[in-house]
């Protein structure tokens, strides 16, 4: 005997209802779904919010952890105030890369990128994190002294 999803007690009822009430009910991305290589690097970064009611925009000061071509994870000083969607601007590269907010736990972030980047743009991260030792990284923290 099968279990009907539309019955209020069922277990599966439960864990559905929040995806039958979005648009990611009906919509199927391969960006979502690929589980895409990640590489570790210490990147500063920026993250550009619009302000509720388009007043303006917000920006804070994020470092990446690892990325790949679908999302990345980054670190910020505070998550107060930040929306769900947002721009990941990174430092040394002239792009804002759409982002959308998958979890929050304390000042780390994981998201996944509206569109998948470019191989190029994120071969040129990773290298520039090789290539400068993170020097880019601690002089944004202010961990350097030279």
């Amino acid at each position: 005997m099968e279990e009907d999803l539309d019955e209020p007690g069922s277990t599966e009822t439960r864990g559905m209802s929040m995806l039958r009430a979005t648009h990611l009910a009906t919509v199927k991305s391969a960006v979502y779904e690929t589980r895409w290589e990640q590489f570790n690097v210490r990147r500063p970064a920026r993250i550009v919010a619009v302000r509720p009611c388009l007043t303006g925009i917000s920006i804070r000061s994020a470092e990446i952890v690892d990325i790949s071509r679908g999302g990345a994870t980054f670190v910020v000083a505070s998550t107060a105030g930040l929306p769900k969607h947002y721009y990941l601007n990174i430092l040394g590269l002239a792009y804002r890369i759409g982002c959308a907010e998958v979890y929050r736990n304390n000042e780390r972030i994981g998201v996944r990128f509206i569109n998948t980047i470019d191989p190029e743009i994120l071969r040129r991260v990773v290298r520039a994190d090789f290539m400068a030792g993170n020097v880019e990284a601690l002089e944004a923290r202010g961990s350097v002294r030279i």
